[in-house]
């Protein structure tokens, strides 16, 4: 089954495949850092009518905790990370990697960069989580 991308299903999946994988299990097993937000810019034409969020409590190799929020809620995350529409689905499509992403500015961080980049693998595993998720697109 497709879960339509960004909805409280995909969200609850995409939980599912974080905690069942081994390898994040291990590259994120010293995370202590806090939460991280991914947003997505408001984007009417792909449903997207305000920035939304997704709440990862991620610690020590465990999300212990998914939602979605506002941008406000969001903003008081240690970690935001900020794109539109098409750049999350490329990093879904893992086309784009989240990191190099921040780096070229096709996704925007609030917050400290060098924790994020020591960290560059378990965003990677956590992008093979959030591919792993069975995704509708809304513009496919």
């Amino acid at each position: 089954m497709a879960y339509r991308f960004w909805s409280e299903e995909w969200i609850r999946e995409y939980q599912k495949m974080i905690n069942s994988s081994e390898d994040y299990k291990k590259s994120g097993a010293t995370w202590t850092a806090g939460a991280v937000c991914l947003v997505v810019s408001a984007n009417p034409s792909v449903g997207f009518d305000k920035e939304v969020g997704i709440w990862l409590g991620l610690y020590k190799g465990v999300c212990e905790e998914i939602k979605t929020v506002t941008l406000e809620e969001a903003q008081k995350a240690p970690f935001v990370i900020t794109g539109d529409y098409s750049r999350w689905k490329q990093v879904v499509l893992g086309q784009l990697d989240p990191i190099q992403g921040m780096m070229q500015g096709k996704l925007k961080l609030k917050g400290d960069l060098p924790t994020i980049v020591r960290y560059v693998k378990a965003s990677q595993d956590l992008v093979k989580c959030a591919s792993k998720v069975e995704t509708q697109f809304v513009d496919e």
